[in-house]
């Protein structure tokens, strides 16, 4: 009975609002109307038959719309979702690659529904803003690589997206006069209605107006969709993955489709806020994400995510719910099911071109030029993640972003640690400047730590303590207050200390530990370990612990005279 009254609310919350019903219905008339272009450019990415990202296009934003927290967010084909899933599927052969692409999707979806389920969501801010630029931007300029031989209807070999750009440039007399006219031309149409009234169609009349341009001529020998494959008419039917079809670099293709959707995912989420103002939920929209890519892999379509795009033009349509999307997705159906026979008609050349100019407008120059502007950590970051992507798959590429953000998390909790010394007054304030290199001789020493002590923080700190040298009976006073939990490393560094200021004869005294910190020193054992070492709790009263393991240390000091 529990379960059915939850589920009942639940559907109570996803049922439309017969105020919002019109307009939303609407919205997302736009939306799938420049999903017809977006979804078929997305499946030239990928490498499979364009069809499979028009069905990725209708239920993509079905599942997602249904599911997610952040309710205008649109989820849908994404470049950089195509490109990671292309990157993966590209060694099978091409007669398999729809139905690994389909089984990817899935595993992919998969994952993406058990990081919601674990509450991964926390874990996006851990990618470094420079890291995410400096891939989108690789990203970018694989795309526009990537895509010139069909803008001029060539052949071009190579083993990623600047080779072969740099094979076309090397034989030009590849290059076919009628195709290049048509993707030139829809490179003009996308740049000039770009600026007026027609702007949110102006992908549709970019790939319709050369394609019937070349239908009344007669050029036959311009590539067209049909081309790559047959475009099957009506709506598809489910199909469960060939289990077959899986491999190890399928696996890896997944992750990296996963890890992409969702971090871009959570960007998408923070520029689309709920209507009502109530937060979005990361791990939510996570489950969403998955869900949306499980109803298109069993719909034989591609890898979906939350899109940049789409959620800006269904903002600007007027969207006021989830049902936006979801009429968006339903719309497409409806588009596909009248005008399937069309689609193979389609200029490949015009769909490199919308490649090309979506591409082009989604460099970020002032971010760049800011990250270069910033310091030379941000500057590696986001020049080598790029160089990254260049020239490597895209799922190694991304597995080199998330090694590279670990590596700058790690360095920056290194760099920004910093010790201080605290001089109390006699009104209980305290004056603070650097903490000396060497301590000196039966003095008491009270330091303060600013930054992470976990793993090289913590060897930082070990680095940047006062050496004991030859003092003899130093006493020394570490602050503690507002850390919650240490790792082993910061209770090697304490212990290590402990044992240096004891053979000089002097002692450590820890202030400001909290209850939690002080249970995990006493299930270490290594840091009170035969050294002396006094522990002051902390208390309600900020600094009086620290006053009091001062006053204790020089009473101590008082007992070696």
């Amino acid at each position: 009975m529990v379960i059915a009254g939850k589920t009942g609310r639940w559907l109570r919350r996803l049922a439309p609002e017969r105020k919002y019903v019109r307009k939303d219905l609407i919205a997302g008339l736009p939306g799938a109307i420049s999903s017809v272009p977006d979804g078929m450019a997305a499946s030239v990415l990928a490498g499979v038959n364009p069809v499979h990202g028009l069905y990725a296009s209708i239920f993509g934003p079905i599942g997602g719309g249904l599911t997610a927290s952040t309710r205008l967010m649109v989820i849908t084909t994404t470049s950089a979702a195509a490109l990671a899933a292309g990157s993966a599927v590209a060694a099978v052969p091409d007669e398999e690659r729809s139905r690994a692409l389909f089984l990817l999707t899935m595993i992919a979806g998969a994952l993406m529904v058990l990081a919601g389920i674990a509450k991964l969501g926390r874990y996006t801010r851990f990618v470094p803003h420079s890291v995410m630029i400096g891939f989108l931007s690789g990203v970018s300029a694989n795309i526009i690589f990537g895509q010139l031989p069909d803008l001029v209807g060539a052949e071009a070999d190579g083993p990623f997206a600047l080779a072969k750009a740099w094979d076309l440039l090397m034989h030009p007399g590849r290059i076919q006069a009628g195709a290049t006219i048509a993707g030139l031309s829809a490179l003009v149409l996308l740049v000039v209605l770009g600026r007026t009234r027609l702007a949110v169609y102006s992908t549709l009349i970019a790939m319709l107006v050369p394609t019937i341009a070349a239908a009344l001529l007669g050029a036959d020998s311009i590539p067209r969709v049909s081309d790559v494959g047959e475009i099957p008419s009506g709506l598809p039917a489910p199909v469960l993955p060939h289990l077959a079809d899986f491999s190890l670099s399928l696996l890896a293709g997944a992750f990296a489709v996963a890890a992409l959707v969702l971090v871009q995912g959570a960007g998408v989420s923070e520029a689309a806020p709920n209507p009502d103002r109530s937060r979005s939920d990361p791990n939510q929209d996570f489950v969403a994400q998955g869900v949306g890519n499980l109803l298109a892999g069993l719909f034989r379509g591609q890898p979906v995510g939350g899109s940049v795009g789409q959620t800006a033009l269904n903002l600007s349509a007027g969207a006021s719910t989830r049902w936006a999307s979801i009429f968006c997705g339903l719309w497409m159906a409806v588009l596909l099911l009248l005008f399937s026979g069309l689609v193979g008609t389609v200029v490949m050349a015009t769909l490199a071109a919308v490649l090309i100019f979506a591409a082009i407008g989604s460099f970020r120059i002032g971010d760049v030029r800011a990250i270069l502007r910033t310091g030379r950590i941000s500057q590696i970051a986001v020049i080598a993640t790029f160089l990254a992507t260049l020239f490597l798959p895209v799922a190694a590429a991304v597995g080199f972003g998330l090694v590279l953000s670990l590596l700058m998390q790690l360095n920056q909790e290194a760099i920004d640690l910093r010790v201080v010394e605290l001089t109390p007054r006699e009104n209980g304030l305290f004056v603070e400047k650097p903490a000396r290199r060497q301590l000196e001789s039966r003095q008491v020493v009270l330091l303060d730590v600013y930054g992470s002590l976990f793993y090289a923080g913590a060897r930082t700190l070990q680095a940047r303590l006062p050496d004991p040298g030859h003092a003899q009976s130093p006493a020394v006073v570490l602050r503690l207050r507002g850390r919650v939990l240490l790792g082993a490393t910061a209770f090697a560094v304490f212990a290590d200390y402990a044992q240096r200021l004891d053979a000089a004869g002097g002692r450590l005294f820890l202030s400001g530990v909290d209850p939690a910190v002080l249970e995990q020193i006493r299930r270490n054992r290594t840091v009170e370990d035969g050294t002396g070492v006094r522990i002051f709790e902390a208390d309600d009263v900020v600094g009086e612990s620290s006053l009091e393991a001062y006053h204790a240390a020089n009473n101590w000091l008082a007992t070696r005279d």
